[in-house]
């Protein structure tokens, strides 16, 4: 740009004034690439080339509802299913409640039904011979420092024992690896308990479970397989509803929450904020230079000349900030997913967030500017040097 050199002596005439705005702004697009990885982390649950042939099946009413055991004979006779499996929620915590720990109660083949997952044949014996075994994520065990052989204390937030109590204890069979890397925060971030001792264990449960898993023979005719399921239980106290694993977790988050209209909300009223602030920053920096404007026209810049100089200085620091911003939830996201073990998956800022990050900043920076690079272009020689 011709004029690049005076945009930015410009910009920077105000140094603390300046970065004190830019600060703002990049904390706003940072909490949008931050918002935005959460918005994709949820959205990419269940996306996977195994996860497209496996249906959910869970009670139509709400995810927290169970489902009779019995209906596992009659799932398994409907043509078109391979493999069968059901897992309940257990809800445990480690030491601390805010410790919170994904575990499952599940059948014996349930590993066999997540390629995901590698278990070790003598990890698979063990687990199934023993009534308070326990399969655990790697990441999981690394976090907390355990190993094969140890016996866990885990609190469920949800269960008691017969007498009572939420406490129980589990003894660490074996570790599981994840074999796919992009869903690895998962699948190595879990643990797995018998689901026949839990069964047993807790009075709430009673021969139910929270859901099914369903692997179909032909991904074509997943839809024919998902309708023949659910139309076991049309009419009854138990009806259900099979989706794709990723329709099924989509599901589950949209009960708990609006995750797209909550990030759009909160982006919503930051971005609102941050175009007051902008602008009062700019009117006030335009306001400032009237007598450097008149002199920059007396010298021949025509008002053209001066609007666009204007109007690029304010798009320059809005760019400036969302570029940063976005640079920063790149590196914070990820950070973040490691340091939680697994428990939050928050991707970089891909080429979609970046895309329309700067996009927004660029068209922010326009209005931001546009009534100051009027006023600019307006304004008159003489009334500006009187």
């Amino acid at each position: 740009m011709k004029y690049l050199h005076l945009v930015w002596a410009a910009l920077f005439r105000r140094k603390l004034r300046t970065f004190l705005t830019l600060v703002s702004i990049i904390t706003a697009f940072l909490l949008f690439g931050l918002l935005d990885a959460v918005r994709i982390s949820f959205d990419q649950a269940g996306q996977s080339a195994n996860g497209a042939s496996r249906l959910q099946t869970g009670a139509r009413l709400s995810f927290i509802q169970t489902l009779p055991k019995a209906l596992e004979s009659r799932i398994g006779q409907v043509d078109g299913v391979q493999k069968l499996t059901y897992a309940n929620w257990f809800g445990g915590a480690y030491q601390d409640p805010r410790n919170a720990v994904f575990s499952f109660a599940v059948a014996p083949n349930y590993v066999d039904m997540y390629p995901e997952m590698r278990v070790t044949d003598e990890a698979l014996k063990a687990f199934a011979s023993t009534r308070t075994g326990a399969l655990v994520g790697e990441r999981l065990a690394k976090k907390f420092n355990w190993k094969v052989g140890d016996r866990i204390p885990l609190q469920s937030t949800i269960y008691p024992d017969r007498s009572g109590n939420k406490n129980w204890e589990f003894e660490i069979v074996g570790l599981i690896q994840a074999t796919d890397k992009k869903a690895g925060g998962w699948y190595d971030s879990i643990f797995l308990l018998n689901w026949k001792y839990f069964d047993d264990t807790t009075p709430l449960n009673q021969g139910t479970v929270g859901w099914y898993v369903t692997k179909v023979t032909d991904v074509n005719r997943a839809d024919q397989v998902a309708k023949a399921i659910d139309a076991l239980s049309a009419n009854s106290d138990h009806e259900t509803r099979t989706q794709t694993e990723q329709a099924a977790m989509s599901s589950w988050v949209k009960q708990l929450a609006d995750i797209g209209l909550i990030v759009s909300s909160i982006m919503g009223a930051v971005f609102f904020t941050l175009l007051l602030l902008a602008g009062n920053t700019m009117m006030q920096a335009v306001r400032e230079r009237t007598n450097e404007i008149a002199v920059l026209k007396t010298i021949g810049f025509s008002g053209g000349s001066v609007m666009a100089m204007v109007l690029a200085e304010s798009m320059l620091l809005l760019l400036i900030g969302g570029v940063v911003g976005l640079a920063l939830a790149s590196v914070i996201g990820p950070a973040v997913s490691a340091g939680s073990g697994g428990a939050l998956r928050l991707p970089a800022a891909g080429l979609g967030s970046w895309a329309t990050g700067v996009g927004l900043a660029l068209v922010f920076g326009a209005i931001v500017g546009a009534l100051p690079a009027w006023n600019a272009m307006r304004l008159k020689i003489v009334d500006a040097l009187r």
